[in-house]
C-alpha cells in the first residue's frame, strides 16, 4: 500500500468512526437494533450536497445535515415509543422511507460537488496537500465528537440513557422517562451518522442515493472489531476502541483490495467484511480456550 492509499483509507476510516460511534450508542448503550443508519447516512449526505450545490456555506450545510440525521433517528424512536412498533421494524420502515426521501431531496439519483467549495477546501492550508490535510481535519472532528460524547454520557441525561438501555424497568422505577431517553439517544446516534454522511460527500465529491447501503454493517464491524481489540467496560475506552475499529476496518479493506497485497476485486468487499467480522467474533472464544488450557 502506497502513502496515498494509506491516507485515503485513513480518511474514510475516520469518517466511518463517526458512524461507529452512532451505532455504539444505539446498539450498545440503548440496546436498540437500529437500521435507520443506512438511510440517515445518505440523507445527511444528500442534504449537505444539495445545500452546497445551491451556494450555501459548507459549514451551515454540514450542521443542517447533522440536524436532519438526528431527526431521522427521532422518527424511528417515535415510531417505537409512541406507536409501539417493534424497534427493529421501526428502523426498517424509516430506512425504506428515506430512500424515496433522499431521491426527493436530491431531485435525482446523485448530486455532484465538482469544483464547489467544501469544508476541506476552505480550511486547507496552502502549504499542505489535500490527501494529508483531510485525515488531520477529520481526526480533529472525531476527537471532538468522542470527548463530547464521553462527557455527555457521564451527565445526568447521559446516565439516564445508559440506564434505559441496561434495564428500562429499573430506570422507570427511579423516575427516568425511558421514552424520552430513547428519543434523545436515537437522535444523537443518527445525528452523528448524518454528520458522517455530510463529511463523506464533501470528501468524495458528491452524493448518491445508494451511498448508504451497507453502512450499518460497517458500523457494526467497527464496533465488534474495536471491542475485541480493546475490551473495556469504561465508556471512554469503549468509544476509543470503536474509533480504532473503524480505522482498522478501512485499512484492512484497503489492503485486501490492493493489487500488490491480496488483490481482491471491489465486488469482494462484502465477503471481506463478513470474514473480518467472523474473525473478530471468534477471537474471544479462542482466547478463552487458550486461557483454560494454560
Amino acid at each position: 500500500m502506497n502513502l496515498f492509499s494509506f491516507f485515503g483509507a485513513l480518511e474514510i476510516g475516520l469518517i466511518y468512526s463517526l458512524v461507529a460511534l452512532g451505532v455504539f450508542i444505539s446498539f450498545r448503550l440503548l440496546r436498540f437494533p437500529d437500521l435507520t443508519v443506512d438511510g440517515s447516512f445518505a440523507t445527511g449526505g444528500a442534504v449537505c450536497a444539495v445545500l452546497i450545490a445551491g451556494g450555501h456555506s459548507p459549514l451551515v450545510s454540514t450542521i443542517a445535515a447533522t440536524l436532519v440525521g438526528a431527526f431521522t433517528g427521532l422518527v424511528t424512536g417515535w415510531l417505537n415509543v409512541k406507536l409501539k412498533i417493534m424497534d427493529l421494524l421501526a428502523s426498517i420502515l424509516v430506512m425504506i422511507a428515506l430512500y424515496s426521501v433522499n431521491l426527493r431531496i436530491m431531485g435525482g439519483p446523485n448530486v455532484p460537488l465538482i469544483n464547489t467549495p467544501t469544508l476541506f477546501t476552505q480550511l486547507q492550508p496552502a502549504a499542505m496537500t489535500d490527501y494529508m490535510f483531510r485525515p488531520l481535519m477529520l481526526l480533529g472532528v472525531v476527537i471532538a465528537a468522542k470527548l463530547i460524547m464521553d462527557w455527555f454520557f457521564l451527565t445526568e441525561k447521559g446516565l439516564a440513557i445508559r440506564a434505559t438501555g441496561t434495564n428500562a424497568r429499573m430506570a422507570r422505577s427511579q423516575g427516568v422517562n425511558t421514552g424520552r431517553m430513547i428519543l434523545l439517544g436515537m437522535a444523537i446516534s443518527n445525528g452523528l451518522v448524518g454528520l458522517a454522511g455530510a463529511l463523506f460527500v464533501q470528501s468524495q465529491g458528491g452524493s448518491d442515493v445508494s451511498m448508504g447501503i451497507g453502512t450499518i454493517v460497517i458500523g457494526l464491524a467497527a464496533v465488534i472489531v474495536g471491542e475485541n481489540i480493546l475490551p473495556s467496560r469504561r465508556l471512554t475506552m469503549s468509544t476509543l476502541a470503536v474509533i480504532f475499529g473503524a480505522i482498522l476496518y478501512r485499512l484492512f479493506i484497503a489492503l485486501a483490495l490492493d493489487s500488490n497485497f491480496i488483490g481482491l476485486q471491489a465486488q469482494d468487499l462484502n465477503l471481506v467484511t463478513a470474514v473480518l467480522v467472523t474473525v473478530a467474533l471468534i477471537i474471544p472464544q479462542i482466547k478463552r480456550r487458550l486461557a483454560r488450557k494454560s
